[in-house]
């Protein structure tokens, strides 16, 4: 699909055109200059005439000689900086374009012209400001042609967040810490996260976990020094449980001996995603050091699924592993399911919330499957067949059904770029038992300082609200060479961003 864009030459609208492109065509190619033989050409006017942009959209089907037109406006006296005027410029460009293509297709985009991970942001920010729910609700349908199905459910999770968290915004002045462990026992196809198959690293294991423990002391002493409180730590990676017991006892030791008040810090988890990761004697640590809410993933019930995507575990090992760390007091379990998998449709998805349904663990994340650029699916995509746009929405309508009939409320929600369906990724959870960890990444009211090989640290200025990213190496090798200077280097940021002089201005 060729589209030519006429009207506009400013190249910093080719990147969101080019998104809002692909969310209806399979591929798309998207140019702001002159294309031979373009598939359609569509032009856009944007002008702002006394502090109100005006944005017009007209679309011309050869085939059908039809034209589609588009117009939006906004007033833009309120936003006084350039730069969030451009990106307003930038909302009304999307609109008409997303509104031209939406006629000409008949494809409605239920999260409208957003492409962005977070949507539950925009309305906690609306509400916080003192907007009227109702004002926020049709505001999210004006601007950004949200449908009233997904602007509910964005609601319903702001409710369980502040139901769960009632003080999520008053946590500026705590962090959260992320551990990451970049190993796992295969790569799955789908997975572009730091993840090393383990077998044969034992070195690399050793080094990386040397690394580990020192920022582990140096954060600790840190945020000891400096007063600075933990609201919940999360173990992801990779798979945390792929390394021993004895090293993850090592572990949690070295996180009791160096973080402030572990005890009372609201949540740990870890990760046991992989179940062919999980014995006897890792949960045993677990339960030594007082960590009972996990993670244990089927992603699917289909055996020719799992084999396809290339975790080699069973489904029955996934069952009874669940059973096991049931037996073994784990009294809060996660599990991850995808729509989309490769080969699955309805029936297959719908088989796999049946199988879901003997074990009722306490949250379930449904993620659609996203086709992220530097996986092995992505690079061998004819090797994978999935189901089309009706189908994935299918099956996200039944686990919507399926988990409001069994209990669960959704609590937090993200979208990934090439996400099939244009759908999103839902956190699920019985009443009470949501991740807090979850709810602060996704609406990033605090600094999360990640740790180890491929973590990747948010801070969030406690005042202004600036997200500051960084960035730990992603391969073993670079890490272990140098996690001193990451370490000092996340250090030099949290002095800036919690300084005595600004902590008690």
């Amino acid at each position: 699909m060729r589209i030519s864009i006429t009207g506009i030459q400013d190249e910093r609208y080719l990147r969101p055109l080019s998104l809002i492109s692909n969310l209806f065509f399979e591929e798309s190619e998207v140019s702001l200059k002159s294309m031979l033989e373009p598939t359609y050409t569509i032009d856009i006017q944007i002008k702002e005439v006394d502090e109100i942009v005006y944005a017009n959209a007209t679309l011309y089907d050869k085939e059908t000689a039809t034209t589609f037109t588009s117009h939006y406006d906004k007033d833009l006296s309120s936003f006084q900086n350039e730069k969030e005027r451009f990106k307003q410029w930038k909302y009304a460009v999307s609109y008409v374009y997303v509104t031209v293509l939406q006629d000409l297709t008949g494809i409605v985009q239920q999260w409208g012209l957003l492409t962005g991970v977070r949507p539950t942001k925009l309305l906690h920010k609306k509400l916080r400001s003192g907007v009227n729910q109702s004002i926020a609700h049709k505001q999210l349908k004006d601007d950004y042609l949200i449908t009233d199905e997904k602007v509910q459910l964005m609601q319903d999770i702001v409710d369980r967040q502040l139901t769960m968290v009632p003080d999520l915004y008053e946590l500026q002045k705590e962090v959260s810490i992320y551990i990451g462990i970049p190993f796992c026992p295969t790569k799955c196809a789908y997975c572009t996260f730091p993840a090393y198959a383990i077998n044969g690293r034992q070195g690399s294991v050793d080094s990386f976990l040397g690394g580990l423990h020192y920022e582990i002391r140096e954060i600790g002493r840190w945020l000891k020094d400096n007063n600075v409180k933990i609201t919940t730590v999360y173990y992801g990676g990779g798979t945390p449980t792929s390394i021993t017991a004895e090293e993850m006892d090592m572990l949690y030791e070295e996180m009791y001996e160096s973080f402030p008040d572990v005890d009372k810090i609201r949540e740990i988890t870890v990760e046991a995603g992989r179940p062919d990761t999980i014995t006897p004697e890792k949960l045993e640590v677990l339960k030594k050091w007082n960590i009972d809410r996990i993670s244990i993933n089927p992603q699917s019930y289909i055996q020719e699924t799992l084999k396809a995507i290339g975790r080699h575990h069973t489904v029955e090992e996934t069952i009874d592993k669940f059973h096991l760390a049931r037996e073994m007091g784990m009294n809060n379990i996660n599990m991850d399911l995808i729509i989309g998998l490769p080969g699955e449709g309805v029936e297959e998805f719908d088989y796999t919330l049946a199988e879901t349904k003997k074990l009722m663990p306490e949250s379930l994340t449904v993620h659609t499957l996203s086709f992220k650029r530097a996986s092995e699916m992505t690079k061998n995509r004819e090797k994978y067949k999935v189901a089309d746009r009706d189908e994935i929405t299918e099956m996200m309508h039944n686990a919507t059904k399926w988990t409001k009939d069994h209990g669960y409320v959704p609590y937090y929600l993200y979208r990934q770029k090439n996400i099939l369906g244009n759908l999103e990724n839902v956190g699920y959870a019985l009443p009470g038992q949501e991740s807090i960890y979850n709810i602060m990444i996704m609406e990033e009211q605090q600094s999360i300082i990640g740790l180890g090989c491929g973590a990747a640290s948010k801070f969030v200025d406690p005042e202004t609200g600036k997200i500051t990213h960084f960035a730990n190496p992603k391969d073993p090798k670079s890490y272990n060479e140098g996690f001193e200077h990451y370490t000092n280097e996340k250090i030099n940021i949290l002095n800036e961003l919690f300084s005595v002089e600004k902590t008690h201005s």
